[in-house]
């Protein structure tokens, strides 16, 4: 039930916060049509721990402006490369075990990877990742990384 009513608070507020709107006829039509997907997402037993990780929120909430750092340093360094009279890359595939215990830990960890400009994270099975990297030094930057660790501080206790 913890779930359902926070699915429907962030789905209000997200309703809120695309809507800008406060007339009384937007927010009964947001809060009619939050209240309709999570009765829809109850029927189909969605609101879970994968479907809506509640417990990830405070600690999501410290990752993501962190991360959005990691994009724009990323960005700034792949366009010095591609900008380079000598296009100085030495693509390389990269193999290494995250350290998440949950497949939400998993899920984020792969596609900060994939967000990150010149990575990509190709496979991601349980125990394993493969990488590729425009670079020699960015593939080889994503094992044992910081942000590896990060994601496993957000996933708490499994």
């Amino acid at each position: 039930m913890f779930r359902s009513l926070s699915l429907f608070v962030f789905l209000s507020l997200f309703w809120l916060l695309l809507s800008g709107f406060f007339t009384p006829f937007l927010l009964s039509a947001g809060v009619g049509s939050a209240l309709a997907v999570v009765w829809f997402a109850r029927r189909m037993d969605v609101v879970d721990h994968e479907g809506h990780p509640i417990d990830l929120g405070p600690k999501v909430l410290l990752y993501w402006p962190w991360l959005g750092l990691q994009i724009v340093r990323s960005a700034w360094a792949v366009s010095r490369i591609i900008l380079h009279p000598a296009l100085p890359i030495s693509p390389m595939l990269v193999r290494f075990k995250p350290t998440q215990r949950t497949g939400v830990g998993r899920v984020i960890h792969a596609q900060s990877i994939t967000l990150t400009p010149g990575t990509i994270t190709i496979e991601a099975r349980p125990n394993e990742f493969l990488v590729h990297g425009l670079t020699r030094e960015g593939a080889l930057a994503v094992v044992d990384s910081e942000m590896d660790r990060r994601v496993t501080a957000c996933e708490g206790k499994p």
